[in-house]
């Protein structure tokens, strides 16, 4: 029995495995690290950055109880508190130096 190449129904005789073929030569987790590469470099020309800090699990409750209930993510809600700190400060008169005044001497 021959194959006809066009016949989509037929099996194919001579292939080495059946199933989906593969459509990235990467493993997994390869794919992976390559995809959080692609977001950083994005985040990056987005002008955004990455931080990390520990805080205990009460805390961390808290605020994903707040950020619940302003239906925002923590990052969103942080950047808002930070914001307001910063323009109470500002109104107050004790801004601190920032990168940019340190400049400017």
């Amino acid at each position: 029995m021959a194959k006809a190449s066009l016949d989509r129904n037929t099996i194919d005789l001579f292939g080495q495995s059946r199933g989906r073929p593969r459509t990235q030569p990467l493993s997994r987790k390869d794919q992976l690290k390559l995809n959080k590469r692609h977001q950083r470099q994005k985040e990056k020309e987005l002008g955004l950055k990455r931080l990390e800090f520990v805080i205990d699990d009460d805390t961390a409750q808290k605020l994903d109880t707040l950020c619940e209930q302003a239906n925002i993510k923590r990052a969103e809600w942080l950047t808002m508190q930070v914001a307001l700190a910063f323009s109470k400060a500002k109104r107050t008169g004790t801004t601190p130096k920032t990168q940019t005044d340190k400049g400017k001497k």
